[in-house]
């Protein structure tokens, strides 16, 4: 069994006068004096080969791991004889049962070089000469205490060097530049050693370090990643923008951030689409919105003219005509609305407008007998060679009237027996325009064989002409007809 005692690193009589500590310890600004260091706690792997840790002042021990351990804060000491070195000093601190206070350690005690100690000692000892034996002290070397013999030449572990105070110190091999890390690798200082690892975003294959792709291990980015040397970041398609989590891609609203329609917006996942209003379209753009000419796209929309609008369309009427149902032309009874037709003069609505006609139209030697009806008398000698009555008669058909098409019927108001009837047109067809068709003995039809264009009247004289089976009587009656063609064909 090997004991060892453990004893403070500082007497509590000396006053420290600097605050930069030796190896193995650090300032502590609250008590104002250095403070041990707990190696086994800040060092990684301190003790290889399955040994454990043992915190020393100063220093670290690494032990088997069956060792038992006793800790006691009092100073023993122990004289044995020189000859027998430190081990014996050791055995002997053994023999004498430990005293108190001390550490015991069952098995093979392990010899270490303690960094901050600067000799060689089984369970780092500290070792004083005096005349004809020594002294084994757990008390290590004071970090603060300047030694008495400066010149005095210590050796120091691999990774640790003599300080201007006579004491082991690290070697910063990162800052010195005696590190054998490569370019691409980050030195990092350790206590009497140092190590190469790779930069945050790389990883070691053989010597060299290789940049991560954390592109290549998904789920990273939700939806594209971008690989950078020794990093990565995430991006996000068009329509989206990344969340606070720099990962999650979230839909942008863009008819709520920046809407770029003219008129109506509405988004969609990633990205969003304008519509117009009723009567405009979509421009190329897509964003625009156009008029749209109804009344170049067709032709029926309105039965006289169309009139383009922003956004819809009118339509619109000629003169003598109102619109009706927003999109048909309908003539207008001046005649019963208003008129400028004299109180002696009738007045005759047609497509379009109206006329203003004589009540009286009977001409010498014709009497007005009844309304429109002009007889010539059988007493007056100038009557014997015209015929015995007119009859005024209006009418009104629109302009381009499909043909061939009846339009107005004749028929005797009289019928006498034994009489032969016959029907012609007397005047007004020097262009063949109509053409009268009996219909019956009494009655015929006129008939419109050629489109007529308005606004135009013309004056038809339709004869009847009575005959008696004997040949013995002879009359005829006239109809003068009176057609407007209106300017349009509605």
């Amino acid at each position: 069994m090997l004991t060892l005692a453990l004893v403070k690193s500082q007497d509590t009589e000396e006053t420290i006068t600097y605050t930069q500590c030796t190896d193995g310890y650090e300032w502590d600004p609250v008590r104002q004096q250095c403070k041990d260091i707990d190696e086994c706690d800040i060092v990684p792997d301190a003790c290889k080969g399955g040994m454990k840790c043992v915190n020393h002042y100063g220093g670290y021990l690494c032990l088997p791991k069956t060792a038992q351990i006793i800790v006691n804060n009092e100073q023993p000491q122990q004289e044995t004889p020189a000859a027998e070195g430190v081990g014996a000093a050791a055995n002997a601190a053994a023999a004498s049962g430990a005293g108190t206070g001390g550490v015991a350690a069952s098995g093979m005690a392990t010899s270490a070089v303690v960094p901050g100690g600067g000799f060689v000692a089984s369970a780092a000892a500290e070792v004083q000469t005096s005349r004809n034996n020594f002294v084994i002290r757990r008390n290590p070397a004071d970090p603060q205490r300047i030694p008495s013999n400066p010149s005095h030449r210590i050796q120091c572990a691999t990774g640790y060097e003599q300080s201007e105070h006579n004491v082991c110190q690290d070697i910063d091999e990162c800052t010195a530049g005696t590190h054998s890390c490569r370019a691409d690798q980050v030195c990092i200082n350790l206590r009497g050693s140092f190590t190469c690892q790779c930069p945050p975003g790389y990883q070691k294959r053989g010597e060299q370090c290789v940049d991560v792709d954390e592109c290549s291990i998904p789920p990273y980015c939700h939806q594209r990643c971008v690989n950078t040397p020794g990093s990565f970041y995430c991006q996000c398609s068009p329509g989206f923008q990344l969340a606070a989590n720099n990962y999650t891609c979230v839909d942008i609203n863009e008819c709520d951030a920046s809407n770029q329609c003219a008129q109506q917006c509405y988004n969609i996942l990633g990205s969003f689409i304008c519509q117009c209003n009723q009567g405009y379209e979509l421009s190329s753009d897509r964003l625009n919105c156009e008029d749209i000419d109804e009344c170049r796209t067709s032709s029926y929309l309105c039965q006289y003219q169309c009139v383009n609008e922003p956004g819809k369309f009118s339509c619109m009427c000629p003169q003598g005509y109102q619109v009706v149902r927003s999109r048909t032309c309908q003539d207008i009874n001046e005649c019963e609305t208003t008129n400028e037709c004299r109180e002696d003069e009738m007045c005759w609505n047609y497509h379009g407008g109206f006329r203003c006609y004589p009540r009286n139209p009977c001409q010498d030697p014709y009497v007005l007998t009844s309304e429109n009806r002009c007889v010539c008398p059988v007493s007056n000698a100038m009557c014997r060679e015209l015929p015995q009555s007119i009859v005024y008669k209006y009418m009104s058909i629109r302009s381009d009237r499909s043909v061939p098409s009846d339009i107005f019927q004749i028929q005797a108001t009289t019928i006498y027996a034994n009489t032969i009837n016959t029907f012609r047109i007397k005047s007004g067809n020097e262009n063949g325009e109509f053409y009268l068709r009996q219909t019956s003995p009494v009655s015929a039809m006129l008939v419109l064989v050629k489109s007529l264009s308005g606004p135009r009247e013309y004056i038809v004289d339709l004869e009847m002409l009575t005959v008696n089976s004997i040949g013995t009587f002879r009359t005829s009656s006239v109809l003068r007809l009176t057609i407007i063609v209106g300017p349009f064909s509605f």
